[in-house]
């Protein structure tokens, strides 16, 4: 029996997983999202083109790959179908070619979900979690607290009753916000959307991924979000809903923890964030700008600019510890290729201490990061194509952050396009 392979981010999210999915699902039978929802911004390009994936699997374009969207995820049945309809438009229609299949027991985001999120963040002012408004937090909710509706509940004859039982709940809850809401165009296009969706194949994801497995197919699951916003071990309480780590994908997809293969940790060369929370390395300045601008770091689902630092080393152990990452993957290294001087922060100042690992109080006390000045390339690196050609400097970088790291580095990337990928080693 095969094992599954886990890809899944070590920051605060936005690492470049879509992109190395893409590159890598070539490789593999099934790619299985595990978590999350329509909050994940997944971009790939390649042949001139751009797409961006909210709920699924970036093995789409590969012609031999199947795609699950697991049981972990929670899916908003209008943004899925938008995205197949613009799929379509674009000559990929994995529905008709039998691609995409969706878990039973995934829950479904109800238009009262996005609108529950909304009136919370706007209640909260100031201290909101900056949540992408997706009803993403809602709706894992709703399942912890036994009262979501999922997948497989759609065919069955008292869907609609069971529906309305939920939303009337939710309408309760939203009489104790000053919020004005209208759900009319919403709701016709969420059962237009429920209907849609019944056309794509629902399995039950744990037989489905242990059957790929017993018939020594390979499987990649694909996560969402990033390990730091980790609702268990991220910076709680300005996290996601779900668990980003490899633990999850075992109860995201119904596999046993020993059917664990290889586990992708993806990282940036440098590091950002979106919304709210600690960010211990954040250059509030012209340096950060800078990488923005470079880097295009804004939102692929809400467009929202990111914040941007140097790379946090004590995080990314963090990380790697929690998942068991056992190779690593460099994003976004042409991003740096403008500077003569890259920043690595390698321990914390906190509370009068130097540590080398992220404290529980890091919301109350944000650590000082102490920094290691590295010499950059200054070199334009998005035009290589063979690893002999990688400017010794931005060699020693990566040889620097394996020792630190104790994981080696596999893939490099350059660019954005698929084509732009190295494989190390």
């Amino acid at each position: 029996m095969t094992q599954v392979d886990v890809l899944l981010g070590l920051q605060w999210g936005d690492e470049g997983k879509g992109k190395i999915v893409d590159v890598l699902s070539p490789q593999y039978d099934l790619i299985a999202r595990f978590q999350g929802g329509p909050n994940a911004g997944h971009t790939l390009e390649f042949d001139g083109k751009k797409f961006v994936l909210n709920t699924i699997p970036s093995g789409i374009f590969n012609e031999k790959t199947m795609n699950l969207i697991g049981n972990g995820v929670v899916i908003d049945p209008i943004i899925l179908k938008r995205e197949l309809d613009n799929l379509k438009t674009a000559g990929h229609d994995p529905v008709a070619k039998g691609k995409l299949v969706i878990a039973r027991k995934a829950h479904l985001i109800l238009p009262t979900h996005q609108l529950l999120d909304a009136a919370n963040e706007q209640k909260m002012g100031k201290n909101k979690i900056g949540s992408t408004l997706k009803g993403i937090g809602p709706t894992y909710m709703d399942k912890t607290g036994r009262n979501g509706l999922r997948v497989g509940d759609t065919t069955l004859p008292d869907f609609r009753e069971r529906y309305d039982r939920l939303v009337e709940k939710h309408k309760e809850m939203l009489a104790h916000y000053d919020f004005q809401y209208d759900l009319t165009e919403k709701e016709a296009a969420f059962f237009e959307a429920i209907e849609f969706i019944k056309n794509i194949p629902h399995v039950d994801s744990e037989h489905y991924v242990n059957g790929f497995l017993k018939a020594g197919k390979k499987v990649l699951a694909e996560g969402a979000q990033g390990t730091l916003l980790d609702v268990d071990f991220g910076s709680y309480p300005f996290v996601t809903s779900s668990n980003t780590t490899t633990a999850g994908a075992c109860t995201g997809l119904g596999i046993a923890p020993n059917k664990v293969g290889h586990v992708y940790g993806i990282f940036k060369a440098y590091c950002t964030r979106v919304g709210g929370g600690p960010f211990p390395t954040e250059l509030d300045n012209e340096v950060g700008e800078t990488l923005r601008k470079v880097g295009h770091e804004f939102g692929a689902t809400t467009g929202r600019a990111r914040r941007c630092g140097w790379i946090d080393l004590p995080a990314l152990k963090y990380a790697i510890m929690l998942n068991g990452v056992t190779e690593l993957i460099m994003m976004k290294a042409d991003v740096l290729d403008g500077f003569d001087t890259i920043y690595a922060c390698t321990h914390y100042e906190h509370n009068g201490e130097t540590i080398d690992y992220m404290p529980y109080d890091i919301i109350t006390v944000e650590p000082k990061p102490v920094l290691k000045a590295i010499e950059g390339w200054e070199t334009d690196v998005t035009k290589i194509t063979k690893n002999d050609e990688i400017p010794a400097k931005l060699s020693a970088y990566i040889a620097f952050l394996e020792k630190e790291l104790e994981v080696p580095v596999k893939y490099l990337s350059v660019g954005p396009d698929r084509t732009q990928t190295l494989t190390l080693g």
